[in-house]
């Protein structure tokens, strides 16, 4: 969408499912630790506008989820974002002077299915550690009660009923049930890619169902596993009947990342700029389209685009996790850093050298992608100058050939190019 949301649009909230007291547990339980308690708020208040109706409620405006949850309007944005993300909520928009927005509500995953999953188990056990996450497991077992020595004597639905000639059956259509939201991952893995390195006599022709495919696309992104090492672990997954095995390829995956994080397992980041610091779409210029790539791409991709072969070392990858984790960096700001160090630094991304701009950028409270790139032109600026007067020409030559496109201020007046189009494009097309 193109538009901002604003105070004025309006919403209603479509309840899709049954909503327990449990299913609020869960919520807090198991959802909050990961989203985090303003989106859990957003979706409790949402579940109050429902009211006494509890299928639909009234139209609303933004103004009103303002004023309830006293929070700016680019808070509630990425809250809500993030219950999309975990399947709780679907949002649709209808584009008018006046946006008119509809919120779907879903029920959270059953307590087997969300300690099973591939990417939120994971994710929950390490924001809250060990600890804390065996007592949550402890609320939700069932005692274990030995009924050999019991005979089971229920009774079946025939020998307690009996069916007889009764009133014509009326078909009961769209009726409320229990649903559940899906988590959608675009594909990490070239599954033709991996498929062809896989011999066909040691794989069976169903192996590679849609279940196991979104198994294998959510632990690649959990894990940070590229399509060759991805191969590996489909290989040393197969059964003897040519099949997958599911949880086997969980603990490699599992396993492989402790071996290259040093025992730690992931966590997740808000990884998208947020709304409220994008610049206006519209403008046409080189600077233009340079920010908007940056503010449409996330820091891991931007860094993957700038290898011609081959993927960012898991080194690098744990830098740019730092800076959004620890130095609370934006998204935006982290790809602008990321292209000026490359640019500056002789194409090497090195820790020391990251986080030494990292920290001024910070305590700057560099927040947009423009301040970013108008902060990283002005530095430069200043080494220009002290290198001119220490009278070090070669350095200063050298210096000049490495400034990134968007360094010179001409640059805003001026068309972009041919080529540097079809990368910009390339780019966003690849990871937008």
């Amino acid at each position: 969408m193109n538009g901002k949301l604003l105070p004025a649009d309006t919403y209603i909230v479509i309840n899709k499912t049954i909503l327990s007291d449990q299913d609020k547990k869960k919520i807090t339980m198991l959802y909050q630790p990961i989203i985090g308690h303003t989106a859990v708020s957003l979706y409790l208040t949402l579940i109050d506008d429902l009211e006494k109706r509890e299928l639909m409620s009234n139209e609303l405006t933004h103004h009103h989820l303002v004023s309830t949850m006293q929070l700016k309007l680019q808070d509630i944005i990425i809250a809500r974002e993030k219950l999309e993300a975990v399947g709780l909520l679907k949002t649709y928009v209808k584009e008018e002077n006046v946006n008119n927005y509809v919120y779907v509500l879903y029920s959270p995953l059953s307590i087997a299915d969300f300690l099973n999953h591939p990417i939120l188990s994971v994710v929950l056990y390490n924001n809250l550690g060990k600890k804390e996450y065996e007592k949550i497991i402890s609320c939700f077992k069932i005692p274990k009660i030995s009924l050999r020595e019991y005979k089971d004597i229920t009774a079946t639905f025939d020998s307690v009923f009996t069916s007889i000639s009764g009133n014509v059956f009326v078909e009961n259509d769209n009726i409320i049930k229990k649903n559940i939201g899906t988590i959608s991952i675009s594909d990490k893995i070239d599954f033709d890619l991996l498929i062809s390195s896989i011999p066909k006599n040691i794989i069976n022709d169903k192996c590679f169902n849609s279940e196991v495919r979104n198994l294998i696309n959510s632990l690649a992104f959990t894990y940070n596993i590229d399509d060759l090492n991805m191969q590996g672990m489909v290989r040393n997954s197969l059964n003897e009947k040519g099949m997958i095995n599911k949880e086997e390829l969980t603990k490699n995956c599992r396993n492989f990342y402790e071996f290259e994080n040093a025992g730690k397992l992931p966590t997740l980041i808000y990884s998208r700029q947020p709304e409220y610091l994008k610049n206006p779409s519209g403008d046409t210029s080189n600077w233009a389209k340079q920010v908007y790539t940056f503010e449409n791409v996330t820091p891991n991709d931007y860094l993957r685009s700038k290898y011609k072969n081959g993927e960012p070392t898991m080194r690098e990858l744990r830098i740019i996790e730092d800076l959004m984790v620890k130095q609370k960096m934006k998204p935006g700001v982290v790809n602008v850093l990321i292209s000026y160090v490359l640019k500056v630094n002789n194409n090497k991304f090195t820790r020391s050298y990251v986080e030494t701009v990292a920290s001024q950028w910070c305590r700057m409270n560099i927040e947009t992608v423009e301040d970013a790139m108008k902060i990283a032109e002005k530095e430069h600026k200043k080494i220009k100058k002290l290198l001119e007067k220490s009278k070090i020409t070669k350095t200063n030559n050298a210096s000049q050939e490495v400034l990134p496109s968007w360094f010179e201020k001409t640059i805003e007046k001026s068309e972009i190019s041919k080529e540097e189009q079809k990368e910009l494009d390339d780019l966003l097309k690849n990871f937008t």
